[in-house]
């Protein structure tokens, strides 16, 4: 529990992987020794990176939450650690365990800070990809369209869903665990609710290919936001940091992105973006 002195910062997106990315994740410092840190997926691909990566900020910040993203869930043929689907994630989550981090496997920790208790919940979610591209209504017609374009995630090659026959059965299996743990928690203590992907779709309406939204989050968790009492949603995958709001909902996407992006929009909001406190105007 935080003793209510720091702050509650979010990260995401780090893809340590990139040489130009390694020196920005060893820049991240807390503000004061009681700082807390969500990371928010996309640490790296390679399980020697993520652990690098993990290792560090765990030794910076009084705590540090993690939840997987897309490429932490990737099986590079490079890597050593050839396991793949759910074997990897709870591989993961052994490492973040051993690193003190906590996971979407472990409790909920809560927050004492200056407005109040706050339960933070770190979610894996995936993709169903029920947010279809443009003029389709199925997967499969999704898809189709996605591949005319060339618009097609690389998780299409890397990231498989073993044991389960697909991603979107992987992703409907999550929700439900996640919307159970949830569920018990009733609603008497504000959550902040951080998933690497966003819980609704009016975040991806911004991107410049449509296509890619199917790979971008679940039409299951539309509600969450209204449905729990939520202080803030914190999310990545979409490289565009910007802080929404959603039926009244603050919603932060906190990604740093690959080089070639960050190098043209820079980090108008800096690297860690303050959750808790709230911050003023927000």
């Amino acid at each position: 529990m935080a003793s209510g002195g720091g702050r509650l910062l979010a990260v995401s997106d780090l893809h340590v992987g990139m040489a130009d990315n390694k020196p920005v994740t060893e820049s991240l410092r807390p503000y004061t020794d009681e700082d807390w840190l969500i990371v928010a997926g996309d640490v790296a691909e390679v399980f020697a990176d993520i652990e690098w990566a993990l290792r560090l900020l765990a030794d910076r910040f009084a705590r540090v939450i993690w939840t997987p993203g897309n490429h932490e869930l990737w099986t590079p043929k490079g890597d050593p650690l050839q396991l793949r689907g759910a074997a990897r994630y709870e591989r993961l989550v052994e490492l973040c365990r051993s690193l003190g981090v906590l996971t979407p496997e472990d409790p909920y920790a809560r927050w004492q800070g200056s407005e109040g208790d706050v339960v933070i919940a770190p979610l894996f979610l995936l993709y169903d990809y029920t947010f279809t591209a443009p003029g389709t209504r199925t997967k499969e017609e999704s898809l189709a369209r996605a591949h005319e374009t060339g618009v097609v995630c690389t998780d299409e090659y890397l990231l498989h869903p073993d044991p389960y026959p697909a991603v979107d059965d992987w992703c409907r299996e999550r929700v439900a665990v996640t919307r159970e743990r949830l569920d018990a928690l009733g609603t008497d203590t504000p959550l902040v609710l951080a998933s690497h992907w966003p819980l609704l779709r009016e975040p991806t309406n911004i991107m410049w290919y449509p296509e890619f939204a199917q790979w971008c989050g679940t039409e299951l968790t539309a509600d969450w936001h209204t449905r729990y009492p939520v202080a803030a949603a914190v999310y990545g995958h979409l490289h565009i940091p910007r802080t929404t709001h959603h039926d009244g909902v603050r919603f932060e996407e906190v990604s740093v992105g690959y080089p070639r992006e960050w190098r043209r929009r820079g980090h108008p909001r800096g690297l860690l973006r303050q959750i808790l406190p709230a911050p003023k105007g927000d």
